[in-house]
This record gives C-alpha cells, sequence and structure tokens, in this order.
C-alpha cells in the first residue's frame, strides 16, 4: 500500500475543523448532555460561526454521530474489484478497509470521547449504528462486485451471490468491530489500520486452522 499523500493546508484546516465541531459536540454532551448543546453552544466551543458548522453538519446529531465510514477511494475499490484470485480475499480486503482507516478513522481520542459519551445515550447509539450499517451495505456491494470478477457464473444465481456476499460482508464487519474495540481499548498496535489488519490476519489464520 502506498503512503498517504501529504495533505495540502486547505485540506489540514477542513480536517482541523471538522474534528474540532466534533470534540467540542461531544465534549459538551459528555458535561450536561445532549439535549442541552445547542448549535451555538457547539460553534462557540469548535470556534467557529453556525453558518460553517451547518457547512460540515446537517445538526447536532450529526456531528456527535460523525460521518459514515467510506470504502476509501473509488480507484482503491477498482483495484480491489479487478485484484483477481491471487493471494487471500480477507487480506486484499483488510487492505482496502486499513487504507480507509489511515486516512479517516485514525484519531483515538474522538473515538473513545464518542464511545464514552453514547454509553449514555441510547437515540445517538442507535443513530450510530445505522451508520455502521449503511458502511456494511456499501461494503456487500463492493464484495458482489468482487465475487462476480472472479466468479462471473454466479450472476446466474443472484441469490446465491447475494448470500454468499453477505456472509463475507458480515465477517468482515465483525473483524473491523474487533479491531475498533481493541484499539479503542489501547490494547495491540496504535494505529487504528495496522489493528484492522491484524484482526483480519486472526480471522484468516482461525479459518485456515478450522478449514
Amino acid at each position: 500500500m502506498s503512503e498517504t499523500p501529504q495533505l495540502g493546508l486547505r485540506e489540514r484546516k477542513r480536517r482541523a475543523t471538522h474534528r474540532a465541531i466534533q470534540m467540542a459536540v461531544l465534549g459538551l454532551a459528555k458535561e450536561r448532555g445532549i439535549e442541552k448543546v445547542t448549535v451555538e453552544d457547539i460553534s462557540r466551543v469548535a470556534n467557529v460561526s453556525p453558518r460553517t458548522f451547518f457547512n460540515y453538519f446537517a445538526s447536532k446529531d450529526a456531528a456527535f454521530v460523525g460521518d459514515t465510514p467510506g470504502i476509501a477511494s473509488e480507484a482503491d475499490v477498482e483495484a480491489f474489484v479487478t485484484g483477481g484470485p491471487h493471494g487471500d480475499l480477507l487480506t486484499q480486503l483488510a487492505t482496502l478497509l486499513a487504507a480507509n482507516m489511515q486516512r479517516t478513522e485514525d484519531d483515538h481520542e474522538l473515538y473513545q470521547l464518542r464511545r464514552e459519551v453514547m454509553k449514555n445515550n441510547a437515540y445517538l447509539f442507535g443513530m450510530r449504528m445505522a451508520t455502521l450499517r449503511e458502511f456494511e451495505v456499501q461494503l456487500q456491494q463492493i464484495v458482489v462486485r468482487r465475487f462476480l470478477t472472479d466468479e462471473p457464473e454466479l450472476a446466474d444465481d443472484p441469490q446465491r451471490l447475494d448470500e454468499r456476499a453477505l456472509l463475507f460482508t458480515l465477517v468482515a464487519a465483525a473483524a473491523i468491530r474487533h479491531a475498533w474495540q481493541c484499539w479503542a481499548d489501547g490494547t495491540g498496535t496504535p494505529s487504528l489500520s495496522e489493528r484492522v489488519r491484524t484482526s483480519f490476519t486472526d480471522v484468516y489464520a482461525m479459518t485456515r486452522r478450522t478449514g
């Protein structure tokens, strides 16, 4: 995997503002409860205007929940979809997902704070789970494309294709959840992207032992 390119000044500022808004809403929610937090409060703590806030998030709930995890760039997705049968599929998927985590999710302090606040906010926990479900749906669509590349005959049995893709996606989602939890708990490697690779490696090793 190639190294992440150096970010330009504008992108660094955008990410800093994006993070500051999330840290503000989470800190305020922890202090007084999400229902007592306003967009004006968040903007003040994050040192942005309410207009800037809405350039980043549609609501205070959206800022609390954070972005829906993405599946890296389209170029990375295409590389996975057309990767062919060489090498095991789990390792190739781990490479795809680790690239995305390295760019978007590797913020231990933010993740820890969100997890802490969500323990006392069932409504917002449900919203966060919904965003992760969206992530799984995106991932399953990509897995379907890859299965069709490796086994075009599956197009003749769409039910079998969907069932296999769903199973593979759920296994991958479990590995991702394992990586997130271990990383948040401070065990293993300090990088989330590396923790993802480790969790997928462990899943692959277990399937080989039991296969």
